[in-house]
């Protein structure tokens, strides 16, 4: 799996970390092992200036989406060939804004690494097709989440 993860934010994060997670969610949702995913962490100013052109909501948000390939999870590629070989595909892109995610963070009464791993497993989820918008969705989507973010803090617990 490639999974390329820069910090344009200016803030100190765990990178490794990141992918890492990144890694665990693709491979817990059955996503191809050669998928390429990148994520960009930005300052706010970046953030807002994507929020509004892709959008069209004002000010800053914590994470964004932008997919590529149709790729969906329990499914192992983007597609097939003739000969039923399976293409990798792109996954997409996943932006993160490190200083919303603090100040989330500090609401919500945890720390802003485990904002950053939601927002990424958040961000993730979004790539392969999940959304939050209807009941049904929101309920699928964030049980999803948080099945995902609890095996990989108990796969993190025991190293």
């Amino acid at each position: 799996m490639s999974i390329e993860v820069l910090n344009e934010s200016g803030a100190e994060v765990d990178e490794k970390g990141i992918a890492a997670l990144a890694r665990h969610v693709l491979d817990g949702m059955r996503v191809h092992p050669l998928a390429e995913l990148s994520i960009l962490l930005v300052d706010e100013a970046a953030m807002t200036e994507l929020h509004e052109k892709w959008m069209d909501e004002p000010g800053p948000t914590d994470v964004l989406s932008f997919p590529m390939d149709e790729l969906r999870p329990g499914h192992m590629s983007g597609g097939a060939d003739e000969d039923g070989e399976t293409d990798p595909g792109l996954l997409g892109d996943v932006v993160l804004c490190p200083s919303v995610a603090e100040k989330q963070a500090k609401e919500a009464g945890h720390g802003t690494r485990e904002e950053l791993e939601l927002l990424t497993a958040h961000g993730i989820l979004h790539l392969l097709g999940y959304d939050h918008a209807e009941p049904e969705e929101h309920k699928e989507m964030f049980g999803l989440q948080a099945g995902l973010l609890a095996s990989w803090r108990e796969e993190r617990g025991r190293r």
